[in-house]
């Protein structure tokens, strides 16, 4: 029976490999451990739904027709990535960075990897680049161009979002296929630059010369193969992770997804893992790597944000105040009442929603790991 059951997973696998390519079937691997029916299936059903908003018509007046490929805006900056477990700041810090003029700021969660978005994706570039970019490809942008995007949980306003996927792809394809010798980053730079300028109305394409791209997806930073990779591809990249109380961090979390962290008790064995996590990823990475208190992000956030400005070699600008998506303002991303916009100091006294025994439970089994991270963090 074990041995049929390998000869299966390994029909799968170079099933996989043969119909999406090494780049989607080794994510694959990686992600799942092992490629069943089931999931062989669902991956091939996710790229011929691309593969047909990619490869629609495009409609008059539609922008893609009339676009000139040769006024794409290269965006070649390096990567700060803002990485650590759910509902410690990671949406908030990126949409402070947003709209800066010497940024490139991910409108969404960064979900490149696939089978989950915290997995950062395996390119193998003996595979075709059309393969590399369903790999890469976020099927969030199908929805969001189809009704915007509400920035916030209790958000009341949608965001237009125009996006082109059929532009996105072509772009992509005209990239890398310029690129000579090509290299592992220049698949991620053409994808950058696919999907920024395929993105029709973002206000801050153009303009100054861009420092980084800054981007969250939650969790990826928690697996050394994923900060390996990162590393590998952007050595001149940055990380940015935010540490939050685990007594504010608990209640947040719980309300937000109650499936991944409704029993204190995992809760916190996977706050524990992000707070190893940046521990092991600041001594890796030295001096590109930087850890923030949450509650320095809420309470002193100006002179986060200057520290900030320093760690990117960006100049200091008042849109890092406030949180925005294409220098409009948002909601903030809360699962409690919403009593004003822009940053809520609220979230610093979620633990008093919690009862005593449980807080003395987050008390001892978080104390000193919590001490340990904060001495790395940066300190106002």
């Amino acid at each position: 029976m074990r041995k049929f059951k390998v000869i299966k997973q390994h029909l799968l696998y170079n099933l996989s490999k043969l119909t999406f390519g090494a780049s989607l079937a080794d994510s694959m691997i990686f992600g799942y451990g092992t490629i069943s029916p089931q999931k062989y299936r669902k991956c091939r059903s996710r790229i011929k739904r691309i593969a047909a908003e990619c490869n629609k018509p495009a409609e008059a007046p539609d922008v893609s027709r009339q676009f000139d490929i040769t006024t794409v805006v290269p965006v070649q900056a390096p990567l700060a990535l803002i990485s650590q477990i759910q509902r410690s700041g990671g949406s908030l810090l990126s949409q402070l960075f947003d709209g800066h003029p010497q940024i490139h700021a991910h409108p969404n969660e960064l979900k490149i990897g696939y089978p989950k978005k915290y997995y950062w994706p395996k390119i193998n570039l003996a595979d075709r680049p059309e393969r590399w970019f369903y790999l890469l490809f976020e099927d969030i942008v199908l929805k969001h161009a189809k009704e915007g995007l509400k920035k916030g949980r209790k958000a009341d306003k949608t965001h237009p979002f125009v996006f082109r996927p059929n532009l996105q792809k072509k772009i992509f394809l005209q990239y890398v296929s310029a690129a000579v010798p090509l290299r592992l980053r220049d698949v991620f730079d053409g994808y950058m630059t696919s999907y920024f300028n395929a993105w029709r109305n973002n206000v801050n394409l153009q303009g100054e010369p861009k420092r980084y791209v800054t981007a969250f997806t939650p969790r990826m930073a928690m697996w050394p193969e994923n900060m390996d990779h990162f590393c590998t591809i952007y050595p001149d990249g940055k990380l940015i992770s935010v540490v939050r109380d685990p007594k504010n961090w608990f209640p947040s979390a719980s309300r937000h997804r109650t499936n991944d962290y409704g029993d204190v008790a995992k809760a916190l064995d996977q706050w524990k893992d992000s707070g190893k996590a940046m521990i092991r990823n600041k001594a890796a990475m030295a001096g590109n790597a930087c850890i923030l208190r949450f509650e320095d992000l809420i309470g002193k956030t100006e002179a986060v944000m200057r520290y900030l400005s320093d760690f990117l070699n960006i100049e200091f600008d008042d849109i890092l105040l406030t949180p925005t998506f294409n220098r409009s303002a948002i909601s903030p991303n809360t699962s409690f009442t919403l009593e004003k916009p822009k940053i809520i100091e609220s979230t610093l006294y979620r633990y008093k929603t919690l009862p005593v025994e449980q807080l003395k439970m987050i008390e001892s089994r978080t104390s000193d790991l919590y001490g340990t991270v904060l001495d790395r963090a940066v300190r106002f």
